[in-house]
């Protein structure tokens, strides 16, 4: 009897002996290496509820380490379809994640949303007469800071507002172009913007602006926070595991403490 049918016998006779003893057949679940480190690429205006949620996640996972990589969505796509090393994504906006899931770039199935948040126009604090979008015309507006619209989501959200308002053409002399949202909220906290368009969350984090209203939701895109686990992770059941933690409780009550809006 060849050897290859010898194996495949003892195989078979392997698995009869577990089955009849009551064992079943399974593959084994994946196990997470010790001392893993992830490294999440995530929306700029995260930042500060993100970093609040890491120890505590660590409080349970004291041996995986959380990295963070903060940007515009748009850029982190942009590295992440390039090869830059990443375990998980979290984009302030749909398009980015539709465009790496749609180049078979993220784990299957591992995708959710984790938030949603608000657009809001702001101003200096030292700015007044401002009620609403329809002002930013008056001629105390000399400068309009919004995220760069190909690249960050609140500058694709900010123009779709201003456009659906009639008021793009307008004001498009006034706008200044910023690499994220966090850049935005600066150049109104240093005067070098009188007014910007940024995220309810970011608004709350800082006391040198003021926030005049917030956009219609019907203005614009949802803005939600998709996440997922990138293909070519080496930690992907660590990165699965964050991800759950992410849409847990725990985590909730952070994003909602810093604004954000979680179901």
């Amino acid at each position: 009897m060849k050897r290859r049918q010898i194996f495949g016998l003892l195989g078979i006779a392997v698995a009869g002996l577990l089955l009849a003893i009551g064992l079943p057949l399974v593959n084994p679940s994946p196990v997470i290496a010790q001392n893993s480190t992830i490294l999440v690429s995530a929306a700029a205006s995260l930042k500060e509820a993100l970093e609040e949620i890491k120890p505590l996640y660590q409080q349970s996972k004291s041996d995986v380490n959380i990295n963070y990589n903060f940007g515009a969505s748009g850029a982190l796509q942009q590295q992440i379809e390039q090869g830059a090393p990443a375990d998980i994504f979290i984009s302030a906006g749909k398009k980015q994640v539709d465009a790496l899931e749609q180049k078979g770039l993220l784990v299957t199935g591992s995708r959710a949303n984790l938030a949603n948040n608000r657009l809001v126009l702001i101003v200096a604090q030292d700015v007044v007469g401002i009620t609403s979008f329809y002002n930013l015309t008056d001629s105390k507006i000399k400068k309009i800071a919004i995220g760069e619209p190909r690249s960050v989501p609140a500058g694709q959200y900010g123009e779709q507002v201003l456009k659906k308002l009639k008021l793009y053409n307008q004001v498009k002399p006034k706008l200044v172009f910023a690499n994220n949202v966090r850049q935005v909220l600066a150049a109104v906290e240093s005067g070098n913007a009188e007014a910007g368009l940024v995220y309810a969350t970011d608004a709350k984090i800082s006391n040198k602006i003021k926030v005049v209203v917030a956009a219609d939701d019907k203005f614009h895109s949802p803005i939600v926070y998709p996440m997922a686990v990138i293909k070519s992770s080496k930690n992907i059941p660590a990165a699965k595991e964050f991800i759950q933690f992410l849409s847990g409780n725990e985590a909730k009550t952070v994003l909602k403490k810093y604004g954000f809006l979680v179901s």
